[in-house]
């Protein structure tokens, strides 16, 4: 039994609110269960020196944590001067996975940073932040072409995460953090609206896997994935 008790196969409740901020030109607020993040997506006109007079556009990410939003304050980053390594790298995740779904060319040479700052962590941050940074980055680019910035879609697909592990010796679909903490084998899978792999975190946190069990957990992110792919098509349209 899940502690939440839910099925194995069954997500947490998602929902997504676009539009909740008013300067940005594409917002969203993405709820998993009890984790709650908010994405922003804004446009600049230039590029990183390394992409000048290349004809390539960027989409890039940074990600935070507010001081609340676990159970016990933690002190901003910026007070301390530096980021952690946790996220430095959940934020590179984050642009690698979305830059995977957009034609940098078709964008031209500007600039779309994704910022996606957690309210409340409750398992699952860097999934929802990808599955709710895209919804952001879309919108962002939706305004592009009504403005006829750009003359054709860069968005080649759709991005979308999901975490899976093995708790209590079964797999389980989108861990929570109770489920997260004591999980024997942690997981998180990054696909494309097509179901085509972006990225696979995996690690044996308690216990090794088989390539059976990892088999289930990846049909387990499939199904997922597409469940958030409809909710991310709905927020959308």
């Amino acid at each position: 039994m899940r502690p939440s008790g839910r099925d194995l196969s069954t997500l947490r409740d998602v929902s997504i609110d676009t539009g909740v901020t008013k300067h940005a030109e594409g917002s969203c607020l993405i709820r998993m269960g009890e984790t709650h993040v908010l994405c922003t997506a804004s446009v600049e006109d230039r590029t990183p020196p390394f992409l000048r007079n290349t004809g390539l556009g960027w989409v890039t990410a940074e990600y935070g944590m507010l001081p609340r939003a676990t159970t016990t304050r933690n002190r901003r980053e910026a007070a301390q001067g530096k980021q952690t390594g946790r996220t430095v790298e959940i934020q590179r995740l984050i642009g690698r996975s979305l830059r995977a779904g957009i034609d940098r060319s078709a964008l031209g040479e500007r600039q779309i940073t994704v910022d996606c700052d957690v309210l409340q962590a409750d398992g699952g941050t860097r999934c929802a932040a990808i599955t709710g940074g895209w919804v952001a980055l879309r919108l962002a680019v939706n305004k592009l072409l009504e403005a006829g910035v750009i003359a054709s879609d860069p968005m080649i697909d759709s991005v979308a995460a999901i975490s899976c592990g093995i708790y209590a010796g079964q797999p389980v679909l989108d861990l929570d953090y109770a489920e997260d903490s004591a999980a024997g084998v942690d997981g998180n899978f990054v696909l494309t609206g097509a179901g085509r792999l972006i990225e696979v975190q995996m690690s044996a946190e308690g216990a090794t896997f088989s390539r059976e069990q990892m088999k289930e957990l990846l049909d387990l992110a499939y199904a997922g994935v597409d469940a958030l792919t409809d909710a991310q098509k709905a927020a959308v349209t």
